[in-house]
C-alpha cells in the first residue's frame, strides 16, 4: 500500500470523526474524554490551542495550565510539579504521546495524535471552551479563549492574510494584502468582552481588553505592543512574545507592577527592567533573551516576607547582575537560574558580582552560567554552588582540575554540560566517590588530551556526549562497562577518538551488551565518506556494527 493510500485513509478517518458519520469511531474516542477525572478534562481540551503535528513543550504547557487556573494546589508540591503530574497522567492514558525526553529524564516535549486533537477541537468548540479561528471567524462573540494559528488559509480570499484581530466588542478583523495595505474586510468580528485568552500566530496587537489573562503571540511584535499590554491589561497572568525583534533594548515602564497578577513573562528580546519588578510577588517564571535587572531597593524597616518574590521559580538570562545579600534574599525559592556575564571592563575592575552568594539559593536545581570574560577567569573562582543542584551548565569557562573535583562533589548533580570551555591541564583523572548521581555528561572542552576514566567514576551515567574534542586521544574503553550507559555521541571530534568509539562499540556488542548505542557525527558528507573509505582499506568494519552509527550534519554549517 502506498503512502498516498494511507494519507487518504487518515483523511477519511478524520472526516468521519468530525462529521459523525462513523459513530463507532467517534464514540470510542469520546469515551477517553468522558471517563477522564474532572481535573484532567480542561487540561486535555486545552491541547486544542496547538496546531496539528505541533511539538508541544511541556514547560510551556504547564505554565499555561497554571495561568488558566486548571491546577489544584497541595501543600507538598509546586503548581508546576502538579501540572507535570497531569501531563504524565495524560500520557499514561495514551491521550498524548512523549516526543522527546530532557537530560534530566523528564518529558521535554509531547504530541497529540490528529484524531485525538480533532476530538479536542470538537468537544472544546461544542462546550465553548475554546474558539479556534480556522478560516472565516465565527463563534468568537462568546469565546473566552480565542486561538488564531498561522496555518489559517482564507477559502474565499486565498491571497489575503489576517492583519489584526482586536479583542474588544464591536470591532472587526481586517484581511490585508501581504504588503500590509487594506485589501478587503471580512464581516464584523465581535469578540466577547469576557475573552480571557488570546493565542495567535497572526498578529499580537490588541485593543484595551482589560480582562485578558493569557496572551501568547509568535508573530513579529513591536515595542508599542508590549508597552500597551503592560499598561492596559492589569489582569494578565501569562504574557509571551516569542518573535520580539528589537534593534535596541526595551525599557519596561515603571508601571509594570500594575500587572500585579503576572505569573509568566516570556520575551525573545533585550529588556531593561525597572526596580518595580521586585514588587511583583506573583511572578513565577521570567524567561527573557537578555534581561538587565536592577539591584533591588533596600528593604530596611520592612518585613522580610514583604520583600521576597515567594513564587519565583525561573529566572533566565540575567546579564551582569550582582548577587548581593539584598538580591539573593528576594529570590530564595528560585529553582532554575540562567546568568550571563559579558562586561569585561567590570571584570577587569575586580567586580566579582558577589558570585559567592549563589550558594545561598538553597532550592536551586538548575544553574546555567555563560561567560564572555574567560581571560578574567579568576573571578569565577568565587562562584560557589548550592548542594541542591541537579543540573549545571558552564559555558565559556577556563577550568582547572580542582574545579572538576568541586563539581564532582555536588551530591545531587545529575546533569553536567561543559560547553565551549578550556581546561588548563591536558588530562582529567576522575576520583572515586565523585559524580555519584550523574546521569548525563556533555564535554566540549578544548585542550583535553587524556581522559583517564573507568566504570567506577561515573557509576550511573546514562548518556555521554563529546563535542568538538579535537585533542582527545581516545575514549576510555572501560566507560562502556558502566551498566546504566545507553548512549554515546561524538559530534565533530577527531579521528582517534572516533576510532576508539568504534572499538568500544565492537567490544560491547561482542560482550552481549545490546543496550549501548554509539553515534558519530561529521561536519561534512565528504568527511564521512573519506572516513568510511579509510576504514574499509584498513579492513576495520566496526562501523557496520548494529550499535554504531555514523552520519553527516544535514544543515549548512556555514549558516549555523
Amino acid at each position: 500500500m502506498t503512502q498516498k493510500y494511507w494519507k487518504h485513509i487518515a483523511k477519511d478517518l478524520t472526516s468521519f470523526l468530525n462529521s459523525g458519520e462513523d459513530e463507532n469511531c467517534s464514540n470510542i474516542l469520546s469515551l477517553s474524554y468522558t471517563y477522564l477525572p474532572a481535573h484532567l478534562k480542561p487540561c486535555f481540551l486545552y491541547m486544542a490551542i496547538f496546531p496539528e503535528d505541533h511539538k508541544i513543550l511541556v514547560s510551556r504547557l504547564t505554565k499555561l495550565w497554571v495561568a488558566e487556573g486548571f491546577i489544584k494546589s497541595n501543600e507538598s508540591q509546586s503548581l508546576e510539579e502538579i501540572a507535570r503530574g497531569y501531563v504524565n497522567d495524560l500520557i499514561d492514558r495514551n491521550l498524548i504521546l512523549k516526543h522527546t525526553m530532557g537530560s534530566n529524564g523528564n518529558v521535554k516535549s509531547c504530541v497529540i495524535h490528529d484524531l485525538l486533537r480533532d476530538l479536542c477541537l470538537m468537544v472544546a468548540q461544542k462546550e465553548e471552551f475554546i474558539c479556534v479561528i480556522e478560516d472565516i471567524p465565527r463563534g468568537t462573540e462568546r469565546g473566552r479563549r480565542i486561538v488564531c494559528d498561522k496555518k489559517i488559509r482564507q477559502v474565499r480570499y486565498p491571497f489575503c492574510v489576517f492583519h489584526t484581530v482586536r479583542l474588544a466588542p464591536h470591532t472587526s478583523t481586517w484581511v490585508t494584502s501581504r504588503d500590509g495595505r487594506p485589501f478587503r474586510a471580512l464581516r464584523p468580528l465581535r469578540l466577547a468582552p469576557l475573552t480571557r485568552t488570546w493565542v495567535t500566530s497572526i498578529d499580537g496587537r490588541l485593543s484595551n481588553n482589560r480582562l485578558l489573562r493569557v496572551m501568547s503571540s509568535n508573530s513579529e511584535a513591536k515595542k508599542t505592543d508590549l508597552r500597551r499590554h503592560i499598561v492596559d491589561h492589569v489582569n494578565m497572568r501569562y504574557l509571551a512574545y516569542t518573535n520580539f525583534k528589537l534593534s535596541s533594548a526595551f525599557v519596561l515602564p515603571s508601571s509594570i507592577n500594575i500587572v500585579w497578577s503576572l505569573q509568566t513573562i516570556i520575551i525573545r528580546g533585550t529588556i531593561e527592567a525597572p526596580s518595580q519588578i521586585w514588587e511583583m510577588r506573583q511572578l513565577r517564571h521570567v524567561d527573557i533573551y537578555r534581561l538587565y535587572l536592577p539591584n533591588p531597593p533596600w528593604s530596611y524597616g520592612r518585613k522580610q516576607d514583604e520583600c521576597v518574590l515567594p513564587n519565583l521559580q525561573t529566572l533566565k538570562r540575567v546579564v551582569n547582575f550582582t548577587w548581593s545579600k539584598e538580591a539573593y534574599k528576594r529570590v530564595v525559592n528560585v529553582r532554575k537560574l540562567n546568568i550571563v556575564y559579558d562586561d569585561e571592563w567590570e571584570w577587569s575592575n575586580n567586580n566579582d558580582y558577589c558570585l559567592h552568594n549563589i550558594c545561598q539559593l538553597r532550592k536551586l536545581e538548575s544553574l546555567s552560567c555563560l561567560s564572555y570574560c574567560g581571560n578574567e577567569s579568576e573571578r569565577w573562582r568565587k562562584l560557589t554552588f548550592p548542594s541542591s543542584l541537579k543540573k549545571l551548565i558552564l559555558d565559556g569557562f577556563i577550568l582547572r582540575y580542582e574545579d572538576l573535583t568541586v563539581i564532582g562533589s555536588l551530591p545531587c548533580l545529575e546533569v553536567l554540560k561543559l560547553r565551549n570551555s578550556f581546561i588548563k591541564a591536558r588530562e582529567w583523572n576522575p576520583v572515586n566517590g565523585e559524580f555519584l548521581r550523574l546521569k548525563s555528561l556533555l564535554i566540549h572542552v578544548h585542550g583535553l588530551v587524556n581522559w583517564n576514566a573507568d566504570n567506577s567514576h561515573f557509576p550511573v551515567l546514562e548518556k555521554l556526549v563529546l563535542e568538538y574534542m579535537d585533542k582527545l586521544d581516545v575514549i576510555p574503553l572501560d566507560i562502556g562497562e558502566i551498566p546504566t550507559l545507553r548512549r554515546i555521541e561524538l559530534n565533530l571530534c577527531n579521528e582517534s577518538a572516533i576510532i576508539s568509539a568504534m572499538k568500544l562499540a565492537e567490544e560491547q556488542e561482542d560482550a552481549g551488551n545490546d543496550i549501548l548505542q554509539v553515534r558519530v557525527e561529521f561536519r561534512f558528507e565528504y568527511e564521512l565518506q573519506l572516513f568510511q573509505e579509510k576504514m574499509k582499506q584498513s579492513a576495520d568494519h566496526s562501523f557496520t556494527r548494529n550499535n554504531f552509527q555514523v552520519v553527516a550534519r544535514k544543515y549548512d554549517p556555514i549558516g549555523s
